[in-house]
């Protein structure tokens, strides 16, 4: 008979020397993961820890991310409880012309050491394999966080309304702006730096803005013309095989879309030539032959009883909102994610006996009394809602 295992795979990005560097990341791990075996009886062994701070750890990028992810599933067993933790930066893209099961208007992504975007899709996609009988629980102390899982139920927050977006453009309104207007709106929300914030005397947005993520990419390609309307084809062209699945999907798509253009496809030159090129050549092997099987790129491939029933996600903001990093006194030692804070501070109240829907409701109030504007969500089944955080 198979005894209950408990497993944790633990995410920390601080992103040392770049523009994106956070301070507090690294330090919600350690705290987590000792919190995981003082408080819900983990095992160190069966905790996997990811972070960029520490060369002899296993580094936090987009293909080490997803195969600790896999793992974790793959040695699972009906009853096993299952916990992920990822402290870093969120951000979002324009969902994809035509993605109807898109319930904010954006691809929601976290954003791995290597800039290798994980998004949305990707966690649904993950949560749906989970073996039944087991529950995972997903805390993401990230920006944007709200929207990480699609389609599951929003127990607490205001990223979805009855599936309907909140207050999210649509695709078509945003190819309309301008690059400049659209990147203007996103460094005013979320490139605030370092702010003074009560008795805190840093404090950062988790948020990596498209303009960042942007001048990034265009370090790693060397190229000048990567802009919000081919991020998709820039990752695919750094990354490869080793991209996000549903990246590689968008690629099969607008490959596809180029060949039918017949010979307009040869005309494009800079990024988007490129990968045109990189995916008549390497279709087959990176698209084709790869561990996910490739869909298209609008149509889903899990039900939505499948995420209700086995993932929780605590969110330590909205769609809409970013999670701050955060320096007591200006001791970046000492630095945290304001959510990821309060979760300590609440189970250190509670010993640890404390539902998910308690937990998220005690963390609004916490970060409010704070002076933090971020409002935590939950996203999971009424049952799980009310059932005890973690196990």
């Amino acid at each position: 008979m198979h005894k209950m295992a408990k497993k944790a795979v633990l995410i920390g990005c601080n992103y040392p020397g770049t523009k994106a560097e956070l301070k507090g990341c690294i330090n919600d791990v350690w705290r987590m993961h000792e919190c995981l075996i003082r408080n819900y009886g983990f095992l160190d062994d069966d905790i996997t820890v990811l972070i960029d701070t520490d060369r002899s750890y296993t580094q936090p990028t987009g293909k080490n991310i997803r195969f600790a992810m896999s793992r974790l599933l793959r040695s699972a067993q009906p009853g096993d409880v299952l916990f992920v933790h990822y402290s870093g930066h969120g951000t979002r893209l324009p969902a994809e012309s035509g993605d109807h099961d898109d319930t904010t208007g954006y691809d929601e992504c976290i954003v791995p050491t290597d800039m290798n975007l994980i998004t949305d899709e990707d966690f649904r996609e993950f949560v749906a394999k989970v073996p039944r009988d087991c529950r995972i629980t997903i805390v993401s102390d990230s920006c944007h966080s709200g929207g990480l899982i699609e389609l599951a139920k929003e127990q607490v927050g205001e990223s979805t309304h009855d599936g309907e977006p909140v207050s999210t453009p649509g695709f078509k309104n945003f190819l309309h702006k301008t690059r400049e207007d659209t990147l203007e709106a996103r460094d005013i929300e979320e490139e605030h730096g370092e702010l003074h914030h009560g008795d805190q005397s840093y404090v950062k947005n988790r948020s990596l803005s498209l303009s960042t993520l942007i001048d990034i990419l265009k370090e790693k390609t060397g190229e000048d013309d990567v802009e919000i309307g081919n991020i998709r084809p820039t990752l695919f062209y750094i990354f490869g095989e080793d991209a996000s699945p549903k990246v590689k999907n968008f690629i099969k798509f607008f490959w596809n879309k180029f060949q039918l253009g017949g010979d307009e496809s040869e005309g494009h030159s800079g990024i988007l030539g490129l990968v045109n090129n990189l995916a008549q050549g390497l279709l087959n092997y990176k698209l084709s032959d790869s561990d996910e099987e490739i869909e298209d790129p609008v149509k889903p491939t899990s039900t939505k009883h499948n995420i209700v029933e086995r993932g929780i996600l605590l969110s330590g903001c909205q769609t809409d909102q970013t999670s701050a990093d955060a320096s007591p006194h200006g001791n970046p030692d000492k630095a945290y994610g304001a959510f990821s804070n309060a979760i300590q501070a609440i189970i250190a109240e509670t010993g640890g006996e404390v539902t998910n829907r308690q937990l998220v409701l005690k963390a609004r109030k916490k970060l409010h009394r704070q002076g933090y504007t971020q409002k935590p969500g939950l996203y999971c089944s009424d049952d799980h809602a009310s059932a005890p955080f973690v196990c």
